[in-house]
């Protein structure tokens, strides 16, 4: 992969100029970088080395890995897939995508990038408490982001979900088709109300108040909470939301939903004409399977505008 160089100004006849920058290197914008490579297109991936799917210890929901398969593992055969069909792949970060005639001009370290599409996939990043060792758990299995993704593993074990309200029950019903083991924790007193507490009697997951902190242990995670008691968990599922990267899109003027995520149509087009949004940035299923079939969508539509001025 390119390294990243020292930033310096560029004037506009030395810009690099491709068909297609994408911005994000995940599943997403590396399965556009395949298809738009494929099409015969010139692209351009610019990726800070930020992509959540670098957290995945074992998927085994990814479809085609029946053995599973790691985050990094499948990140690295994406890029050797993307490269192979012409895609330059470069380690930075765009600091900001400006209309320009015919296209958009693109700032990174590594020099000036003038594309006639860009494609966004910057996708998110999730909230968690204060946990002890967390890049270690989620290694471990101990610590899960996402119950879609890795359900099945916690089959009839000790989990705790520590989040909002809403989303910590919500998060908490869908694991009870898995364990009976259910418990959600409660930061403060208040933190859940009556009719929360209510749904999650009438479910049979308990609920643990006033919990203060977590300890790490061989086989998972102490609870301790404000009383002294102490409660053993498997693993423990934050459901705490995520912070969107949608920093470029808002400056770009792109719509967006109130919690940050890129509005798109049904071909992956933003309200800015020439600009997609793919993979988590996008409000849907936050999923690999998901991320392909969106980057698929979208490098087919752009090559068809490119190709034919049509969908």
């Amino acid at each position: 992969m390119d390294q990243p160089v020292r930033k310096r100004r560029h004037s506009a006849s030395s810009a690099t100029e491709v068909d297609v920058l994408i911005v994000g290197g995940g599943p997403a914008g590396l399965a556009a970088a395949l298809y738009l490579g494929r099409f015969r297109h010139r692209v351009v991936v610019v990726d800070a080395g930020e992509s959540r799917a670098m957290l995945i210890a074992q998927s085994r929901n990814c479809p085609g890995f029946p053995e599973g398969i790691s985050g990094p593992d499948l990140l690295q055969r994406l890029r050797a897939q993307a490269a192979e069909y012409g895609a330059t792949l470069v380690q930075d970060q765009a600091s900001s995508i400006e209309p320009t005639v015919g296209g958009f001009g693109a700032e990174t370290n590594a020099g000036r990038i003038v594309a006639r599409k860009v494609f966004l996939a910057t996708g998110v990043v999730d909230v968690v408490p204060a946990i002890p060792r967390l890049r270690e758990a989620i290694a471990k299995g101990s610590v899960r982001l996402c119950p879609v993704c890795d359900g099945y593993e916690v089959i009839d074990r000790q989990v705790a979900v520590i989040g909002h309200e809403a989303q910590a029950l919500r998060e908490a019903l869908f694991l009870k088709q898995y364990t009976q083991h259910v418990t959600m924790l409660a930061r403060y007193l208040p933190d859940f109300s009556t009719s929360t507490r209510r749904v999650a009697m009438e479910e049979n997951i308990a609920v643990c108040d006033a919990f203060k902190k977590f300890v790490p242990t061989d086989s998972g995670y102490q609870a301790v909470l404000k009383d002294g008691e102490m409660r053993h968990f498997d693993v423990i599922y934050p459901a705490m939301g995520c912070r969107v990267r949608s920093e470029l899109a808002l400056a770009m003027g792109i719509e967006c939903c109130d919690e940050g995520y890129v509005v798109v149509d049904k071909h992956q087009r933003t309200s800015v004409d020439g600009v997609y949004a793919i993979g988590d940035l996008v409000r849907t299923l936050n999923q690999i399977a998901v991320a392909f079939g969106q980057a698929a969508i979208a490098a087919t539509d752009a090559h068809n505008d490119f190709a034919f001025g049509y969908e």
